[in-house]
């Protein structure tokens, strides 16, 4: 479970409506009201990453106290144990394995939203909290697991990119040119799980 105790606040008189925010939130928090152009932010879905905060060049985004505490999460246990296996092993990640190591959520628990529904990165922070913090690592799980559950997601705007490229993803004739790096030997141990 991840406690948010903030969230991002725009001020309208400084805000000039550039879309910064709204292309950094990693969760869709912040849409744009057209006459003026402004940002707004839905304290429901903010999870105080403080992308928007620290992006604003107007200074008119500030992390204020919410009046209740959000505590999101999934728990992992409410759904089928084997599922959560099968994706995670898709994705070739352990399920005890670190999604996001901000707030200290496992990929178990990733997993565990896609079973309940999640369909994108910005469900799956919404539903556990992840992203609250760099929002970068557990962008890239997200989209491995999704991928993994067989769900295909396009990109929007500047919120996200592809999955990097793992040991998993190396083509046979990279690896047999690096022997020395072991990392037919290193598939092996990941696969152990």
């Amino acid at each position: 479970m991840v406690t948010i105790r903030f969230h991002a606040q725009v001020d309208h008189e400084k805000c000039t409506g550039c879309r910064t925010c709204f292309s950094v939130c990693p969760t869709m928090a912040i849409t744009m009201l057209e006459d003026p152009i402004k940002a707004v932010v839905d304290e429901t879905k903010c999870v105080a990453c403080q992308n928007c905060t620290g992006m604003c060049n107007d200074h008119a985004i500030a992390k204020v106290p919410r009046s209740e505490p959000l505590v999101l999460g999934v728990d992992y246990k409410s759904v089928d144990q084997d599922r959560i296996m099968e994706i995670c092993r898709k994705a070739n990640i352990n399920p005890a394995q670190w999604w996001c190591m901000c707030t200290g959520t496992r990929s178990r628990e990733g997993a565990a939203a896609i079973i309940k529904g999640a369909k994108t990165p910005e469900e799956m922070a919404r539903m556990t909290g992840t992203a609250a913090g760099c929002a970068a690592y557990c962008r890239v799980m997200s989209l491995r697991l999704l991928k993994a559950a067989g769900i295909e997601v396009e990109p929007e705007g500047y919120r996200w990119y592809d999955t990097t490229h793992t040991i998993w993803e190396l083509k046979p004739e990279f690896v047999a040119k690096y022997p020395g790096y072991f990392l037919e030997e290193d598939k092996d141990t990941f696969r152990k799980y």
